[in-house]
């Protein structure tokens, strides 16, 4: 227990600086030029990242919204309850909903983006135009290749996920040892250990996959997404909300 609770007082210490929180948003975007720079001139070795099918894609960024979910749903209800009725924490648990409609017509809009600019190609070697598929599912489906406008949903998701489990982070930043519990410390280190790997699987996208402008594209619109959320409309009083500040804390 001394040992979770040091870990969480470092990692809660590690967050406090404002130099990280306020150029988090420029790292995605500098990683994202610079891995594809890397990637243009050929200079990465292949790894164990490389391929598509690594167990850390498959099982964790190809499913990342989820994992996102299952996390941030019991530490927003449990960090916003201090001292706080439930329509606060209800209200709380709607940013929530508002990330998961962002998330969603996001990768759907880049789905359609995809079909309407693509064209099924049998192979790469062979660049035949095989007119009688109209999206990149058809063509996939029936064993050839899809070329369109590919956004990074990869970028984006990670970018995202990344800002908005920081912002709900915040909470834990003002809560005294005496009132966390273990469970709620177990989740918070957790979701730290997400950020890492979603921070990683970032990196190994810029530098192993995608075009520049998909990626570049792809991290934009993740940042874009946080920004108008928890900065522009966050702090207005008809909506979801901020998670508590220091002088909200309505300790007893």
């Amino acid at each position: 227990m001394a040992v979770l609770n040091s870990v969480v007082d470092k990692l809660v210490s590690f967050w406090t600086h404002k130099f990280i929180r306020k150029y988090l948003k420029w790292f995605f975007l500098c990683v994202s030029f610079t891995g594809s720079l890397l990637k243009e001139l050929d200079v990465v070795p292949k790894t164990y990242f490389s391929n598509r099918r690594n167990i850390f894609n498959l099982y964790f960024v190809k499913i990342s919204w989820s994992w996102n979910l299952v996390l941030l749903l019991p530490f927003i209800f449990l960090s916003n309850s201090y001292n706080r009725n439930l329509t606060f924490v209800l209200k709380r648990l709607l940013s929530l909903v508002v990330a998961t409609a962002i998330w969603y017509l996001c990768t759907e809009s880049f789905f359609y983006i995809e079909d309407i600019t693509g064209e099924c190609y049998e192979s790469e070697s062979v660049r035949v135009v095989l007119g009688k598929f109209n999206t990149k599912a058809e063509c996939r489906k029936a064993g050839f290749l899809w070329n369109g406008f590919d956004i990074s949903g990869h970028s984006f998701i990670l970018a995202y996920s990344t800002l908005i489990i920081v912002e709900e982070m915040d909470s834990m930043l003002y809560l005294v040892q005496q009132r966390r519990t273990a469970f709620l410390d177990v989740l918070y280190v957790t979701l730290n250990a997400i950020v890492v790997l979603w921070i990683w699987m970032f990196g190994c996208t810029s530098v192993y996959f995608h075009d520049t402008i998909h990626k570049v594209l792809g991290t934009l619109f993740g940042i874009l997404g946080w920004y108008v959320s928890y900065k522009v409309w966050y702090p207005k009083p008809f909506s979801p909300g901020l998670p508590p500040l220091p002088s909200e804390q309505k300790y007893h």
